[in-house]
């Protein structure tokens, strides 16, 4: 995924803008497709008019001129034509069919058959690899025999003497020089723009100028963030014969997004067979097992989820999968040996999982399956789950559930099946078995006796087809192996282990979760001291964090500088980086600088080629092995294990992985090396040491490295390898079994078998996993292990048993001893899994009813966020949501809003004001400004809201007549709250209250407590003019007749929420409206410290006061 094809067009536009010198001629390119207007093409570009004109299309096709797919010299009514022609077309190119539908024209260049050159510039893991053969052109033939190669090692430029004497000597002498300035030119921009691969056939150099005709390019991808400026607006096209689909780039927009990994590719929108999978290992291996299994033509995608991606993100992604599966129906179904599924099936699995909490992935998959009820029982999917990892028990009880009232089949597994089980159910190749009995949960692991039988687990649904019997499969050669004193390579070093029981760690970034995973492991294998001795992380202060060593609480210091971790903590051999992709090159290469580090783990994913081969170059100078980028690290039992590597406690016991076993192994995908420690551990002894080497093409460590160190310790009993699709790492593994460099048994399985029955290229899960050659197919490399001695099984679905079958052999033969078994310590479970766990319970110090931030979007009142906004509920609608918890009719969410504009301000004169323009210029910020303001609100100012509407409903309720409400009042000496104004009065009405109680009168649907305020306010009035009914007053007894009157209050609910202060709630939140307002017009004018002018203050001191 990070080496991506991109257009013809966009390459030259590349080389325009950066490319000079030589000679270079710039290109002129127009791009032509279905909805392009000539017209205007050809105004906006006027050499279309005066030359003649070369005319192909630009869809990432190979051998154009083979293919006739060109049109040269060409006047402009000619390429029109041919366009045309072809425009929208369907043509078949090899596998592949597809629509012709993207066209560049170029002015031609007239030259000789002698003036054209090919230049191809490629990487791998060494450097770069310049070609130039002096003639080029369409009839090139065999390039990699023809050319002259010139090698480029990593770090260095290629010289102008090396250019002409070893790479262009063929080529004319006069042409020499300009061939060799332009190739040192375009080497520069290629390892400027980060190019992986750019060919150009043919080179035409003629007395002219330089000029590139055909062009071909691959981008590293992940060198977006360093490149964003020079690259533009750069597309990454699918091959030809594959559509581009909006939800493709909807899923692609989500992981650009997300730290998690989200890919989807459309293969057949009609397909049957949909996948929703969990990592990208394992995205490769039920696709490989589809296309075993005879649904390669069914295969409605590929893609994965992976990272640990958040309930929203993985409901977003089911969404989309959901929506395309349930556009149209399947017409015909295939029978299979057993009942297949009628209609579509949807295949939701996934191997076990390091970090990744299943059950909250899950959630958001059953969210996305629940809206698509009606439409997966319209079109008879029937849905096959298997998974396992942190909290898998939790959502597969939840998938279960799901499944008893959904109304569609779906079927649940777990780890007690094999991984690609599902898919020959789903196929109907196999028969399709009652739901298993629950396993141990990991709660019961990790409770006191939860370890006492810790036998292998028996064998059960071990491949798609057939049961696993442990006895040799049909067709096995005869087991080689050397003596039982003579096992391994004698003549071998042992190579020195990168982990033992006394390693330790240092961890760059705040990792906490895999820092615990990591003590709890340590603790599980009885080590004596914890792994991880420091932290490091530049964006905090120096400080230390809390972590528990069994049932101990202990302190792990964290420090800002990597310096400082590694001056304090020499005993530190093993640096694990979580560094983002961002920052991960610049910190390994910090660390690399001290000579105490033996051992770093690269963990992040997206890390630019480039710069990987530069860290792998200068760790290999330094004698430091890397494992990774892209990777989840590794395990070695009973000794050290790597970040998040083997997942949760549950897991780590399940897998035997807290003590050594007999078998090693290496893989590229960390999500399969889980799979792989739970098929080890179900089939011998359990692991002895396993790497996960990464997913990018150029990882810091090869196979070979690792199987030669397991092959030279004398623990090891059998190797497994897990390779995969893309490179040729594998050739080397068979050239060490042929010479004897690898004496021991191993057990060997490419993934990406399924890549050759694709009718156009597909780019799995790992940037490295995809062929550029027939040799790097998984086909062959499977084909060429087998050839060489390694034990290849036929399909990943029997790869566990013929891992049992060599163990078995070997176990007989006494090169391996069993050793009965022996119960590891009981580590405490973390309180925060626990309650995931549902465990425990505990009262909350909280509770809240009215607003939930945790899932997918915030909800008001239950109600999302985004409905708030779709249905324009304003600020009225939000307020009665969080302070009702109910939805009021509009006309009442109006008045709300009508009564915060009109309380919003009352000038700087009134006390909440006045006080807040003196912090205000006292210097004091906002928030101390409008608390000053706020403290002032009480019974005299702006607090009458409640205290009018008590009076008031009392009076009312008690059926006293307006007249006996104001004698009682008086007589009880109590001002009646909301009536009076200092300035207005019955002959200079408040504006504010005409304008409510013109709304009131003619939206509410009765107002009898405010038309018993008017009756009163008559009465103080006709006393004095001034004893209106001021605004408090009014909204006071208006938002009593609301709550008594509009329906969605009980008459208990509307005196409670009168009772407990709500509408003195109205005036607050208005009034701070214009406090702010007022503190930030202080500020504007910046006005000066405020002092109360003397002539203003009545000074009233005693004249004598006697001592």
């Amino acid at each position: 995924m990070s080496a991506k094809a991109i257009l013809e067009a966009a390459g030259k536009g590349l080389l325009n803008a950066n490319l000079a010198g030589a000679g270079m001629v710039k290109n002129k390119v127009v791009t032509v497709n279905g909805e392009t207007d000539w017209d205007f093409l050809v105004a906006s570009n006027p050499w279309m008019n005066t030359e003649r004109l070369v005319a192909k299309p630009d869809q990432l096709i190979k051998r154009r001129g083979k293919l006739g797919l060109i049109k040269v010299n060409a006047t402009l009514d000619e390429v029109k034509q041919w366009v045309n022609e072809r425009m929208n077309k369907e043509m078949k190119i090899g596998k592949s069919t597809g629509l012709l539908k993207n066209f560049v024209i170029e002015p031609f260049v007239a030259h000789k058959q002698e003036e054209e050159f090919y230049v191809c510039i490629y990487a791998h893991r060494d450097g770069e690899t310049i070609l130039f053969h002096h003639e080029g052109g369409v009839d090139i033939g065999d390039v990699d025999a023809k050319a002259v190669k010139l090698e480029v090692p990593i770090g260095e430029t290629p010289l102008m003497e090396d250019l002409q004497k070893k790479l262009v000597h063929n080529a004319p002498a006069a042409k020499q020089l300009v061939l060799t300035q332009f190739i040192s030119n375009l080497y520069t921009v290629y390892t400027d723009l980060y190019f992986t691969y750019l060919e150009i056939n043919p080179l035409v150099v003629t007395d002219e100028g330089v000029y590139i005709l055909d062009l071909a390019a691959k981008i590293d991808q992940t060198a977006e963030f360093i490149c964003k400026a020079k690259w533009g607006e750069l597309d990454f096209p699918p091959p030809f014969g594959r559509e581009a689909y909006p939800e493709e780039a909807y899923i692609a927009d989500l992981d650009a997004k997300s730290g998690a990994s989200l890919k989807l590719t459309i293969l057949n929108p009609k397909g049957r067979i949909w996948t929703m999978v969990a990592g990208g290992g394992a995205s490769v291996i039920y696709s490989d097992t589809i296309c075993d299994l005879g649904g390669a033509s069914e295969l409605a995608n590929y893609g994965e989820y992976s990272g640990a991606p958040s309930e929203g993100q993985t409901y977003e992604y089911a969404k989309t999968i959901l929506s395309l599966m349930t556009r149209e129906k399947h017409p015909e179904v295939r029978e299979g040996t057993y009942p297949v599924a009628k209609g579509k099936v949807l295949i939701i699995g996934g191997g076990i999982a390091n970090f990744t909490n299943v059950a909250a992935t899950f959630k958001g998959i059953v969210r996305a399956l629940k809206d698509y009820q009606a439409k997966l029982k319209e079109y008879n999917v029937t849905v096959f789950v298997r998974r396992g990892g942190p909290n898998y028990q939790e959502g597969l009880r939840i998938m279960r559930e799901l499944g008893q009232h959904i109304g569609i089949p779906l079927y649940v597994f777990g780890t007690e099946t094999h991984m690609t089980a599902i898919v020959g159910m789903a196929l109907g190749k196999r028969p399709i078995p009652d739901e298993p009995e629950d396993h141990k949960t990991t709660a019961s692991f990790l409770l006191s006796g939860s370890s006492k039988s810790t036998a292998t687990p028996p064998i059960s649904r071990t491949g798609s087809v057939s049961e696993g019997s442990g006895s040799p499969l049909p067709g096995s050669r005869k087991m080689r192996h050397p003596s039982k004193d003579g096992f391994g390579n004698a003549a071998a070093k042992p190579a020195k282990p990168l982990f033992t029981e006394n390693s330790k760690a240092i961890i760059w970034g705040m990792q906490n979760r895999a820092v615990q995973g990591m003590l709890d492991f340590d603790f599980c294998c009885s080590r004596k001291t914890p792994s991880v001795v420091a932290m490091t992380y530049p964006f905090s202060g120096d400080h230390k964090q809390k972590f528990y060593w069994g049932h101990k609480e202990i302190l792990i210091p964290v420090y800002k500088s990597m310096n400082d971790a590694m001056t304090k903590h020499t005993d530190a051999d093993v640096l694990i980086s979580f560094a983002s992709l961002r920052s991960a090159y610049d910190s390994t290469v910090e660390a690399l600088q001290y000579s105490q580090i033996r051992t770093i783990a690269i963990i992040a994913e997206g890390i630019p080629e480039a710069k990987t081969r530069q860290l792998n170059k200068l760790a290999s100078e330094k004698g430091v092995t890397i494992i990774g980028p892209a990777t989840v690290g590794g395990i070695k039992p009973g000794c050290f294990k790597i970040g998040n590597t083997g997942g949760m406690l549950d897991n780590i016991l399940s897998s035997k992985l807290y003590r050594p076993g007999s078998v090693a192994y290496v893989s590229r995908s960390g999500g399969m090396s889980n799979e792989l420690n739970n098929i080890i551990s179900r089939r011998t002894n359990g692991v002895y040491e396993g790497v996960a080497i990464g997913g990018d093409r150029y990882p810091g460590t090869t196979f070979m490295d690792h199987l030669i160190r397991y092959n030279s310790d004398p623990d090891v009993k059998m190797l497994v390898l897990l390779g995969e699709v893309g490179g040729t790492e594998e050739y080397k593994i068979c050239e060490a079994l042929k010479d004897g460099t690898i004496t021991k048994p191993i057990v060997a399985w490419c993934i990406g078998t399924c890549a050759s029955m694709f009718t156009s290229e597909v780019q799995f899960g790992h940037a490295g996993s995809s062929a550029h050659s027939d040799m790097e197919t998984a086909l062959a490399k499977n084909k060429a292990l087998e050839t060489a001695g390694a034990y290849v099984p036929t399909s990943f679905d029997e790869l566990g048993e013929k891992i049992q079958e060599v163990y078995e052999f070997l176990r007989q033969e006494g090169i391996i001893e069993e050793q009965p078994e022996v119960p590891p310590p009981t580590v405490p479970m973390d309180y925060s899994w626990a309650r995931e766990l549902g465990l425990i319970r505990k009262p909350a110090s909280f509770m809240t009813s009215i607003c939930d931030e945790r899932g997918q979007e915030l909800l008001y009142a239950g109600m999302p966020i985004s409905d708030v906004f779709k249905e324009d509920m304003g600020i009225g609608g939000v307020l009665s949501l969080l302070w009702f918890q109910r939805r009021l009719p509009a006309y009442a969410c109006k008045f709300i809003e009508m009564c915060l504009m009109v309380t919003a301000d009352h000038g700087p004169a009134v006390s909440g004001a006045h006080n807040t323009i003196v912090c205000a210029r006292a210097g004091k910020d906002l928030i101390s400004s409008l608390s000053s303001g706020l403290l002032t609100i009480g019974d005299r100012f702006g607090g009458a809201l409640d205290a009018a509407a008590k009076q008031f409903s009392e009076g009312f309720d008690s059926g006293m007549i307006p007249m006996d409400f104001v004698n009682h009042m008086r007589k009880k000496g109590k001002l009646i709250m909301g009536i009076g104004h200092r300035v207005k009065s019955i002959n200079n009405p408040d504006m504010r209250v005409v304008i409510l109680k013109d709304y009131v009168k003619e939206n509410f649907p009765a107002t009898p407590l405010l038309d018993y305020a008017m009756e009163v306010e008559k009465i103080t009035t006709s006393k004095k003019p001034n004893l209106i009914l001021n605004v408090d007053g009014f909204i006071g007894v208006a938002m009593v007749d609301l709550f008594r009157n509009c329906g969605a209050f009980t008459r208990e609910e509307a005196n409670e929420y009168v009772d407990i202060g709500a509408l003195n709630g109205i005036f607050v939140l208005g009034r701070s409206l214009g406090f702010i307002g007022h503190f930030l017009d202080q500020k504007r004018m910046k006005q000066g410290l405020y002092r109360h002018p003397w002539d203003d203050i009545s000074y009233v001191l005693p004249e004598n006061v006697n001592m």
